[in-house]
């Protein structure tokens, strides 16, 4: 009992009710809680580029095994794109289509329109040169491959492992200031804008696991059901780490134990070996279906129209900023500030909402994350012509 009571989960879902319970009984007071969340909001943006660039600079200097296994690694980079391309498109398309974010033809109030309206045209290639986030982000890819060419390239890749070690230990701690944010954060909300704001949250919870669970047994059933496999025999051989993954809210825990089963599914060690870690930072299609939703749902909320060539510009900024969504519970949120701030025409602020929320989602995400890369291993392994058991 004591450890479900001081898990962050509870001590989130708490600070939830007291945030309703203030906003609607001490609204006046509650609006003045405002900065609260947006001190949260301000820290997490401080480890945005620390996080992004070293945890993709080490993606890709950690793929310098693929020069051995050539083959195989241009399939599986190939294959992460695909599907998590599709991810991505999926959760605009959902978005867009059920609309969780309406809540009227308004929308909420933006604190300081004149920082997102004067964003017209929309270039991608303009968005990088005026945005340091981005910037960051190109320069930790350079990094990246040029660290494949380095002599002694381990002792490298070893200090960055060390140092985002250190940088994910901080933002550990940082999280744990989650319940705080989201009493401010919803207090606020509900003061300034009444019980009504709990509706769009609900369905954006709603949505997003309904998109999820579609996207594991259509999509990814589908592609297994091509090769004779079935996403449900799957799933049942994994089930030991799912509840790992659920009950830590992160992929990274069950990834040893994973890949050992998959070896003894069938699976080569070196397609496991390539794979499994590569894709904890190049395949997370829960995370990718989390960011373009909540993306399109923050727009929503403050009516801000997209065109077609926008949202299209949003997805192709998230194939780069999600490549940083490494599977460690709060980095999700860092990816969201960092998309929203490249963008600079959806409000920042705007994050205060999820965070109620975020920590609720996250299960599905780390879940969705993990039965993904099972799902590519499997994939991989079947067009190096191995034979895989119990599927």
């Amino acid at each position: 009992m004591r450890k479900v009571v001081t898990h962050l989960s509870f001590l989130v879902l708490v600070a939830i009710i007291a945030g309703i319970l203030v906003g609607i009984y001490a609204p006046a007071t509650a609006i003045k809680l405002d900065p609260i969340a947006k001190t949260f909001i301000s820290i997490i943006k401080g480890f945005t580029f620390p996080i992004i660039f070293l945890t993709v600079s080490l993606g890709i200097a950690s793929m310098g095994d693929l020069k051995k296994v050539g083959r195989i690694g241009f399939r599986s980079l190939l294959y992460f794109e695909i599907v998590s391309t599709l991810s991505l498109a999926i959760g605009v398309v959902v978005a867009l289509w059920i609309k969780p974010g309406n809540i009227n033809k308004e929308g909420l109030q933006m604190q300081d329109p004149s920082k997102y309206t004067k964003a017209t045209n929309f270039d991608l290639f303009h968005i990088i040169a005026q945005n340091t986030n981005l910037q960051i982000l190109l320069a930790a890819i350079v990094l990246g491959f040029a660290l494949n060419y380095f002599p002694k390239r381990e002792k490298y890749i070893h200090s960055l492992g060390q140092l985002t070690h250190y940088v994910f230990t901080a933002l550990k701690y940082v999280m744990y200031l989650a319940p705080i944010a989201a009493f401010g954060g919803m207090a606020f909300a509900i003061g300034k804008y009444g019980l009504k704001t709990l509706i769009p949250l609900g369905k954006l919870m709603g949505t997003m696991y309904l998109t999820m669970a579609l996207f594991v047994f259509i999509i990814l059933g589908l592609i297994l059901r091509y090769y004779k496999l079935s996403i449900f025999k799957l799933l049942a051989h994994i089930k030991e780490e799912l509840l790992i993954v659920f009950g830590t809210s992160s992929s990274e825990p069950a990834m040893p134990s994973l890949m050992n089963k998959l070896e003894k599914m069938g699976c080569s060690k070196s397609v496991v070996g390539l794979v499994v870690p590569t894709g904890y930072s190049f395949n997370l299609d829960g995370t990718s279906i989390y960011l373009s939703m909540a993306v399109i749902f923050i727009a929503q909320l403050y009516n801000v129209q997209l065109s077609t060539s926008e949202l299209v510009t949003i997805i192709l900024i998230l194939m780069l900023t999600s490549k940083g969504a490494a599977g460690v519970t709060g980095s999700g949120f860092i990816v969201l500030a960092s998309t929203l701030a490249s963008m600079q025409k959806i409000p920042i602020e705007g994050l205060a909402f999820l965070l109620g929320i975020d920590k609720f989602m996250s299960e599905a995400r780390a879940i969705t994350n993990i039965i993904g890369n099972s799902v590519a291993t499997v994939v991989i392994a079947k067009m190096e012509g191995e034979t895989i058991h119990h599927l």
